[in-house]
Formats: C-alpha cells, sequence, structure tokens
C-alpha cells in the first residue's frame, strides 16, 4: 500500500464505445498487478481504444501497419528513463481485439482485458518476449500465468 496521504495515479482513458470498460474494476487490477511485482507505488496510464486507433499506434511507433491487441510504451528505458522511477509508462489496449480474442477462445471478455493489462504491465517492468529469446519469453509467461491465477481468484472467479 502506498504511504498515507499519497494516492497511486493509475489514469484510464477509454476512446470508444463497442466494448464496456469498467475503470475502478480495472484500477484494482492494476494496483494489485502493481504491488505483487514489487512496486506498489507505480503510476502508469491506460487507454483502451479501438482497432482503427490501435491500428495506428501500432504503424506510428512499430512500424506495424495493423491492429494489436496490447502495446506498451515504458518510461523508464532510454534517457532519462530514471529521472522519474516510479513512472511506468502507457498501456494501450484494443477492446475490439480483445473482445474477438476473447470469443474466439470462449472464455469472458473481461479475462482478456485484465490478461492484456498484465501482460502490458510486464512489458513496463521490463519483460520481454520478442526481443530477448526464448528464455525471456518463458519467464515472462511463467509470471504472467502466475499472476494471472491471482487475479483469476480474487476478481474473475464466480
Amino acid at each position: 500500500m502506498p504511504p498515507r496521504g499519497r494516492t497511486v495515479k493509475i489514469q484510464i482513458e477509454t476512446r470508444q464505445k463497442k466494448q464496456k470498460v469498467r475503470k475502478l474494476f480495472l484500477r484494482k487490477v492494476a494496483r494489485r498487478i502493481l504491488s505483487v511485482s514489487g512496486c506498489p507505488e507505480a503510476e502508469l496510464s491506460i487507454l483502451v481504444v479501438d482497432d482503427a486507433e490501435i491500428r495506428i499506434i501500432n504503424r506510428d511507433y512499430l512500424q506495424r501497419d495493423k491492429p494489436t491487441n496490447v502495446i506498451s510504451f515504458a518510461m523508464r528505458e532510454g534517457e532519462g528513463g530514471d529521472l522519474c522511477p516510479e513512472l511506468l509508462g502507457d498501456v494501450v489496449i484494443s477492446a475490439e481485439t480483445a473482445a474477438r480474442d476473447a470469443a474466439e477462445a470462449g472464455i469472458p471478455y473481461e479475462h482478456e482485458l485484465v490478461f492484456l493489462l498484465l501482460h502490458g504491465i510486464l512489458h513496463l517492468l521490463g519483460y520481454d518476449h520478442e526481443r530477448s529469446g526464448a528464455a525471456e519469453a518463458e519467464r515472462m509467461e511463467a509470471r504472467e500465468r502466475e499472476i494471472f491465477a491471482l487475479l483469476h481468484e480474487e476478481f474473475l472467479a464466480p
């Protein structure tokens, strides 16, 4: 828990209207992820968009001209990354892709949304499954499974 008088800043914005996004629920989930990850005072922003907007972000920042499910922008990386260590960065989630992926997998939409939030936050914390090889990908997947099981028990189980 943060010290008394200090509120953890988790900014959430929704720029899509197709899927329901419960901001208070996402904020609680994000706080729990940060807490079990050893950084309960970290700050981040969560932006929930549609496929069209995430495609533009993916194209402009990652040179991939297609929609995706989640993109993270870490503030702790690169020059100046240590200036404000409590500021993790931004997680951008496509609610449209999340809903489609959930339907294809036969799972509830909110479960997929929580998983994508977890995945994005782990990227902000330095986990990587794309550039660092199979061992790091396995380490990230193991951490995802561990934390998602906890989140499922606390927030998603009936």
